[in-house]
């Protein structure tokens, strides 16, 4: 039997085997892609854009970076959206249906500062678990944009909050008229906050929210020296 250099050998799960046996081993097929339904790929562009739009704004992302991460051509990304500013306002509408959910959902509470808090704490665990949505939201809108802003998603949450202020004005004989002002000092002294928190993340979310329902219902002079939550002081 002619002799096979060790050149011309193969090495094949530790061992030696002739050209012609490494040849004739069974050849592992690549995986084939799963093609997604159209609705699939839908959300898979939303949730690209969502992620590109928070990392780097509206005018410094392309239709290009979003094909590119989402491994598709930029006829798929028109088909879907006709263009950048419709799959912005798409993940935009979303973030803000998103965040108003939380906050109404949360306010279930009766007395007032235990809704401070709820509201508070819905908005800086939106900002924890859903940080690309918030950021999306902070950043400005496009010029000539239909869509809403972070301002004005506040405004709605503010006037929520009137309603609130304005039956408990009443009832404490207080002018109601003063609801509308001290909801928008409430809600932006949360949403400011919360956009300083995005970045430092510390103190943890609850320590946060019972600072700042200690300034909103105690006020400058009758601060409290180490605030809790009342709903904390249940469990």
């Amino acid at each position: 039997m002619p002799e096979v250099s060790d050149d011309a050998t193969a090495a094949v799960g530790g061992r030696r085997t002739s050209p012609t046996a490494a040849a004739a081993a069974p050849k592992v097929k690549a995986p084939s892609r799963v093609r997604m339904s159209a609705a699939q790929r839908r959300e898979q562009l939303i949730a690209t854009g969502r992620q590109l739009f928070a990392e780097r704004g509206f005018d410094a992302t392309s239709i290009e970076e979003v094909a590119a991460r989402a491994k598709v051509s930029k006829p798929v990304v028109y088909e879907h959206f006709g263009g950048k500013e419709g799959l912005y306002a798409v993940v935009v509408d979303r973030e803000v249906r998103a965040l108003l959910d939380r906050i109404t959902t949360a306010l279930t509470a009766g007395h007032p500062r235990e809704l401070l808090e709820q509201a508070a704490l819905a908005l800086l665990t939106y900002i924890e678990e859903e940080t690309s949505g918030f950021r999306v939201l902070v950043r400005e809108s496009p010029l000539m944009s239909g869509t809403a802003t972070f301002s004005s998603v506040m405004n709605d949450v503010a006037h929520q909050v009137e309603h609130i202020l304005g039956a408990e004005y009443k009832s404490r004989g207080y002018d109601p008229k003063l609801a509308e002002l001290y909801s928008q000092a409430l809600v932006g002294m949360v949403a400011l906050t919360g956009r300083w928190w995005l970045e430092v993340r510390k103190p943890r979310k609850e320590t946060v929210a019972a600072h700042l329902v200690n300034l909103a219902w105690n006020g400058l002079s009758h601060l409290e020296a180490k605030p809790t939550l009342i709903t904390a002081r249940r469990h």
